[in-house]
């Protein structure tokens, strides 16, 4: 357990936060495990006309319409390769109607990892495709870095727009 003391004098305890991390490209990244729903094998995307272009298209999860976020067409403009460890990683957004699945592309998983308050550094603006506010912070491992995405930021609002009005694009089904 550790201890922080606040501009007051006040003691408070720093607990770590569980994240899972992946990779993308030769970066590792984390989400907050609170965002994470689950994690499921590549399989096919239906792509959808006029979506972002971050934006691939979407999945079948169980009878319901997942958008697919490319985040190396986001961060990179460069669009994620399919290789036998790729996977999608569903997570939870919120948007002003509630919380919405949303799925990206990741070449692979890696762990959960607990991470504490005092091991997470502020962003930086150089050395990484990411846009700084992009991100929640940097968390410092034992040997490396691990990018700390705020993934509510990573939608732009066009994309949240869509993430409301998905289903008046999907074509309607008999």
């Amino acid at each position: 357990m550790a201890l922080s003391i606040d501009s007051l004098g006040s003691a408070k305890v720093l607990s770590p936060s569980q994240y899972l991390t992946f990779e993308l490209g030769d970066e590792m990244f984390a989400v907050g495990t609170l965002n994470v729903r689950e994690i499921i094998e590549y399989g096919p995307i239906t792509s959808v006309p006029l979506l972002p272009a971050s934006i691939r298209g979407v999945i079948n999860l169980r009878g319901a319409a997942v958008p697919i976020l490319d985040l190396g067409v986001r961060f990179r403009g460069e669009r994620t390769v399919q290789t036998s460890r790729t996977c999608f990683v569903i997570l939870e957004v919120e948007t002003p109607t509630g919380r919405k699945p949303i799925g990206v592309i990741v070449d692979a998983v890696s762990e959960v990892l607990e991470i504490a308050d005092q091991d997470i550094e502020p962003t930086l603006n150089f050395g990484t495709d990411v846009r700084a506010d992009f991100l929640l912070g940097i968390g410092k491992l034992d040997n490396s870095f691990v990018l700390l995405l705020d993934i509510g930021r990573v939608l732009s609002l066009e994309q949240a727009d869509v993430l409301e009005n998905l289903d008046a694009l999907l074509p309607a089904t008999a």
